[in-house]
Formats: structure tokens, sequence, C-alpha cells
């Protein structure tokens, strides 16, 4: 999830003692809202410093073993799924039949461990700047050995490079699990880009949609509606990507109580029409991973549809005049 140079200005994270013990801080300055996960008294567990940034485990009694980059929570033992097992199989089943997999960025291996659940996968590469947090996520997270499938490559490199230097139709997925590409710089009142905005360029995208099949399927962390900067982003993103010649490019939304605001999302997208899964297709698939004992405990087959319905403001911002076209096209 992480670039270098990723130090949120919107951000301030502190790790305090309070009478009640170990407590980690987030504020995001853009709107002032604030929010905290009470830890052991013992924590951190291991902290160190990679080349790019602060490395950190935490212990937390209701949520386990979680990382924390810079001060920010990345991923709990209890959470996880949320997020991770929606940006896996969200993509994975909207493919009809995934054999070629790309994930960018998502060094803790959790999508890596939920796209795996997939029988039709033969190759994942994955390509990670920060070989540390790979290192670590091995050792602190259940999940840890999702790197030893033999169908998986690990690349600790840089993303957009990696998917520059990847030939046409590479992939059936690609799953781009990074970390913020821009955030809110008080100072100045305005947004600022992150080194991880490379992976949010126009150019990047390009290549995305090149190494992509003819039926291809990209996903890609798309921030929180709850903050006004990234639901412009939202918005600026999907029109990027349908100018390149992606179809049905979508915001879905999940919840998840660690990340701050309780809510984050993704952009779906797939290079043509001409064969995606049905709803028979995908509960078929999703039964058939369940009795081989891949279960999930947030993601389910209804999901595929309604995780796009969101609230009205959120629709008309990111839709705008397309709201009404998309819904006489439902009916």
């Amino acid at each position: 999830w992480f670039y270098p140079g990723q130090e949120s200005l919107s951000r301030t994270n502190s790790s305090i003692m309070s009478s009640g013990g170990k407590i980690i801080t987030e504020e995001i300055k853009e709107t002032g809202f604030t929010q905290s996960i009470r830890v052991t008294d013992d924590s951190p567990v291991y902290s160190k410093p990679s080349l790019y940034q602060m490395v950190e485990i935490h212990k937390s009694h209701h949520y386990g073993n979680v990382l924390v980059l810079d001060g920010v929570v990345q991923l709990t033992e209890r959470d996880a799924n949320s997020y991770n097992e929606m940006m896996a199989h969200m993509a994975m089943m909207d493919h009809i039949k995934p054999k070629r997999v790309l994930i960018i960025g998502g060094g803790d291996g959790c999508v890596l461990h939920e796209v795996l659940k997939h029988d039709s996968v033969e190759k994942v590469d994955h390509v990670d700047l920060d070989g540390d947090v790979v290192k670590v996520c091995k050792e602190y997270f259940p999940w840890g050995n999702a790197w030893d499938d033999p169908r998986v490559s690990l690349y600790i490199d840089d993303g957009a490079k990696f998917v520059k230097e990847q030939a046409d139709n590479s992939y059936d997925v690609v799953i781009q699990d990074s970390s913020d590409p821009t955030t809110w710089d008080e100072a100045k009142g305005g947004v600022i880009e992150l080194p991880s905005s490379v992976l949010y360029a126009r150019e990047h995208f390009e290549h995305i949609y090149r190494c992509l099949d003819t039926n291809g399927v990209f996903i890609m962390q798309a921030e929180s509606f709850h903050f006004p900067s990234e639901l412009d982003g939202i918005s600026s993103w999907r029109k990027q990507a349908l100018e390149l010649g992606f179809v049905n490019v979508k915001y879905g939304t999940l919840t998840i109580t660690s990340y701050i605001g309780g809510q984050i999302g993704f952009l779906l997208m797939r290079t043509s029409n001409d064969e995606s899964s049905c709803k028979k297709h995908v509960k078929a698939r999703f039964d058939a991973m369940v009795e081989a004992g891949k279960t999930t405990s947030y993601y389910h087959p209804r999901l595929q549809t309604s995780a796009f319905d969101l609230p009205l403001w959120v629709e008309n911002s990111i839709y705008g005049e397309e709201r009404e076209q998309m819904l006489e096209g439902e009916e």
C-alpha cells in the first residue's frame, strides 16, 4: 500500500499513553475527524524502519495484530477480511475464468491469500516496493504462507515500472492495492500529490489497459467518499478510465471499522463487455469455493451487485447526469 515519501500531511498520527493504556490516533485535517485504536501496553512488538517507512506491529485485545506504517493503521487481523476479500473476489468473480493475475501493492499478503482461493488461477505476479513489509507480515499474520504457493511470483519493485515492462494481454485480472495518491495540505488549504499518485496517473492506467486481456478486469483502491478531496478523486479517476476505453467503471463500497471514517471503496472496471460473469455463475463458483473449505467471512455473491448501491449524494457526485441512464439500464 505504500510508495516512498508517503507522509500524509492530512493526518496527524500519534501513539500516546493514557490512563487506559496506549492509543494510536489518526486525524484527517481536511475534516477534523479523529479516530483512535487502543493497543496493549507492550506494543509495538515489532518496530523498525525500512528503506521507505517505519514498519510496526502492534497488538490489540480486540483486533489482534495490527500493521501500522508511519503511524497509520493499514490492517488488523480481525477486520482484514472486509477490505481484502472485497478487493480480491469482486474482481475475480467479475471475470468468467481468471487464470493470470497481477497484484500491485498489498505487501501484507491478504489480497494474495484471497486470490489463491480461486482454482482457475494458474499464475499470480505480486509486485510490492517494500520487501520489509512482506517479510514482517509473513511472520505476524496467519496468511503469511501465501507466497509459498508455487503459482506465485513475488517481485520487490516499483509497481508502475513493473506494469510498464509487461507485454500486451498478459493478465486476466489486475488488482491495485495501493496507498493514498493525494493528501490535504492544511497550510495551503488544498490537495497535493503523494509519490503513489503515479499509480493513479493516466500513463499508468494506459499500461494497465494494455497489459489486460480482451475481457480483462481491473480493480483499484479508490479511497473514501466521506472526505471531499477523495470524493473528487473518485470522479476524476473514473472519468480517466472511461476516456482510455475501460467500460462499466463503477465505485463500490465496504465498511471496515479500523480505517478512519469506517468506509473505503474501490473502482471496478472491464476492458470490454464481451464476457462477464452472471449471478448464477458467480454463485456456483462461490459455492464450490466454500465446499472446498475456502470460505469467506465478509464477501458473498450478493455483494457483487449491492456493493455499488451508494448514498444518493455520493451517486450524484460520482455519476452526475449518468446516474439516470444507469438506473434506466438496470430496469
